[in-house]
Parts: structure tokens; C-alpha cells; sequence
């Protein structure tokens, strides 16, 4: 299948103001805004990323990380290939909360679900870091997840986070595909959406 095009619905969940919104918006426009509004529900961007023999299209789904909206988020990640799941290396809390949306994610989710935990805010002083790489590391190699630090501001590990989601989604899709026979197709329309 060289050169194929496969679409993943990828859902962005923690907790708020860790970055979500700058991550996606880092890895699909290439920008980083300082200051953002709060996502309300949640905002739909598409992007791609190449691998050796075929393109990944990611839906992304980024959700609001204000606990008046935790509700909403089941309507999100149903279905979801994969997720990314947020928090803010500089607070120990969102740390917490992005452990009790992999939790969820496993009781509820997709069974196949790729979950990537990604530790965003890499670029502040090691002064201000209130979780180490170690300690996440070893939670996310204990639930058998990806894990990754990043910076929306500074790019790091931005587009990498997406590409090992993307090496582990193929697989899974054309084994998916074979049992079910059926193709993920893309959503009809895209819908603008901003930060």
C-alpha cells in the first residue's frame, strides 16, 4: 500500500492551560501564541505526517481541559485511534490529572487506542519542573503508552510526539480493516477553528 493515505481520529485531553491548544496549533500551522482563550468544548484541525511508505491524516480533535467540559469528553475520544494526553511539566496536579485521563482512556477508549502522554512546557527552567522525566517515563512504560517532552513554544519534540503516534497507527488500521472490512474514511467538511 506505498504511498496510501490513512485518516486517525487523534483526541487531545488534560487538564487546563497545559498547552493542548499550542501543541496542535505547533504542529499543524507551525505557530505558537503566548496568550490563547480557553478552548470551549472543543476545536477540529486536520494535519499529516509521512512515514516511509504511506501518509498519516490525523483528525484532531482538541478538547477544552476546564472540568466544566470533562463531561463532553467521552463524545470526543469514542471512536478515537489515538491520544495525546497532556500536562504541564512545571504542576504536579495537571501531572495527576493527565494519570486519570489515561486511566479513563483504558477503562473507557477505543481498546486499540494509541495513548501517548506528552509532558509539554519543556523549554521553562529545570527550577520550575515539578515532574521528572524518570517518574513519568516509568508510569508511561508501567501502562505501556508512548511518552515524550515537549514545547509548543520552542517546537521541541512537537512533530516527533505525532510521528511515533503515526508508526504505531498502521498497523493497527489495516489489521483493523482486514477483520472488519472496512476503510476510515474522513469527515466531509473541515471546520475553521481557532486557538
Amino acid at each position: 500500500m506505498s504511498g496510501s493515505v490513512r485518516h486517525f481520529k487523534l483526541v487531545l485531553l488534560g487538564d487546563t492551560a497545559v498547552g493542548k491548544s499550542c501543541l496542535v496549533v505547533r504542529f499543524v500551522r507551525d505557530e505558537f501564541f503566548e496568550f490563547q482563550e480557553p478552548t470551549i468544548g472543543a476545536a477540529f484541525l486536520t494535519q499529516s505526517v509521512q512515514l516511509d511508505s504511506s501518509v498519516v491524516k490525523f483528525e484532531i480533535w482538541d478538547t477544552a481541559g476546564q472540568e466544566r467540559y470533562r463531561s463532553l469528553a467521552p463524545m470526543y475520544y469514542r471512536g478515537a485511534s489515538a491520544a495525546i494526553v497532556v500536562f504541564d511539566l512545571s504542576n504536579k496536579e495537571s501531572y495527576n490529572g493527565a494519570k486519570s485521563w489515561v486511566k479513563e482512556l483504558m477503562r473507557r477508549g477505543d481498546p486499540n487506542v494509541v495513548i501517548a502522554l506528552a509532558g509539554n512546557k519543556a523549554d521553562l527552567p529545570a527550577s520550575q519542573r515539578k515532574v521528572e522525566t524518570e517518574e513519568a517515563q516509568a508510569y508511561a512504560e508501567e501502562n505501556n503508552i508512548l511518552y515524550l517532552e515537549t514545547s509548543a513554544k520552542n517546537a521541541s519534540n512537537v512533530k516527533n510526539l505525532f510521528v511515533e503516534i503515526a508508526k504505531k497507527l498502521p498497523q493497527q488500521a489495516m489489521q483493523q480493516e482486514r477483520e472488519q472490512g472496512f476503510t476510515i474514511s474522513p469527515p466531509k467538511q473541515e471546520k475553521k477553528s481557532c486557538c
